[in-house]
């Protein structure tokens, strides 16, 4: 257990049978009242950003989210197949999980996935922690129009997990770019 007045951003904590990555502590204390502290959480599992109100000298559980390094196999139709680059052992995590994930992988790349150690013998996948950048290969392209370099003009073109992106008018078909995984828009030449 740690007391909520320790808290602080990076943290995971455990709340109401939900799993919480901490993303901004608020220390609020008047003088005729008890201190107030309003942490603003990430739930794990669902991707929910809000905010939990706790009173100074609460206490939350503190659990501990370890991070393994597995290759992106395939994707069998329902389910992302990753396997332990150590043990070989292989795992998989439903697709409507990793929505947004998949538009950044490709078969063989090498991720992060998220584990919480219930205890020794149960453990819960949480999902994939992507890099801030990925380099992917654009695959269709629209064709520059003369004339159209007056301003920061850009194009419509596909990139090779399907993800739709624009991109400057000199990007060419075949090109590898640089895109932003929080963002999923192009962010340079690779």
């Amino acid at each position: 257990m740690v007391i909520v007045n320790d808290l602080k951003q990076g943290m995971t904590i455990q709340e109401d049978g939900e799993l919480y990555n901490v993303l901004n502590v608020d220390h609020n204390k008047t003088a005729m009242r008890q201190m107030i502290i309003k942490v603003k959480v990430k739930n794990l599992r669902s991707g929910v950003i809000k905010e939990l109100n706790f009173t100074g000298g609460d206490k939350v559980e503190d659990v501990r989210v370890e991070r393994k390094e597995m290759q992106y196999l395939y994707d069998d139709g329902m389910n992302l197949v990753f396997m332990d680059n150590n043990t070989y052992e292989q795992i998989e995590i439903p697709k409507e999980r990793l929505e947004w994930e998949m538009k950044f992988m490709k078969p063989n790349d090498n991720v992060m996935i998220s584990v919480f150690e219930k205890n020794e013998n149960e453990s819960e996948i949480l999902g994939v922690i992507l890099p801030d950048k990925v380099e992917l290969q654009i695959t269709e392209c629209e064709q520059a129009v003369k004339g159209d370099t007056a301003t920061s003009a850009s194009k419509n073109a596909v990139v090779e997990t399907g993800l739709q992106i624009k991109v400057p008018l000199f990007i060419q078909n075949g090109e590898m770019v640089v895109i932003s995984t929080v963002t999923g828009e192009y962010s340079g030449r690779a």
